[in-house]
């Protein structure tokens, strides 16, 4: 039993060591704490994915905590942005944090070590969703 423990946990590691484990993200459930974001691409593509709110007081904030982040990358070409929370879409502008502004929410926001490792240590960068 405790040979098994011990490659199952090699094994978790290496997967998150190399990033697998953000895979995972892309089936986050809708829940209390997240919404969907819609980005549109180049070609007027829609895509939604599901992300964490960050609430701030009366301000709206989203992470991108994974590798996996082409919905980041498209909020940043485009950046009119569609959210649907509680039941309720509403569109939003996404504007990149100033370096002041990404360091006190990586101070508040809580991601604890043991994600960074099970996101493959991507650095965590912000967008403030401002109501269109």
């Amino acid at each position: 039993m405790r040979q098994t423990l011990a490659v199952l946990g090699s094994f978790a590691l290496a997967l998150g060591l190399s990033g697998c484990m953000t895979a995972v993200a892309a089936f986050q459930p809708e829940t209390e704490t997240t919404m969907v974001i819609t980005t549109t691409d180049a070609e007027g593509t829609d895509f939604e994915r599901v992300v964490t709110a960050i609430d701030d007081g009366d301000r709206l904030f989203v992470a991108a905590n994974h590798w996996p982040r082409a919905w980041y990358r498209r909020a940043l070409a485009n950046p009119e942005v569609q959210i649907r929370r509680h039941g309720e879409t509403t569109p939003y502008l996404a504007v990149p944090v100033d370096d002041a502004e990404r360091e006190r929410l990586l101070d508040e926001s809580g991601f604890p070590a043991i994600a960074y490792l099970f996101t493959g240590f991507a650095p965590r960068q912000f967008l403030r969703l401002d109501p269109r």
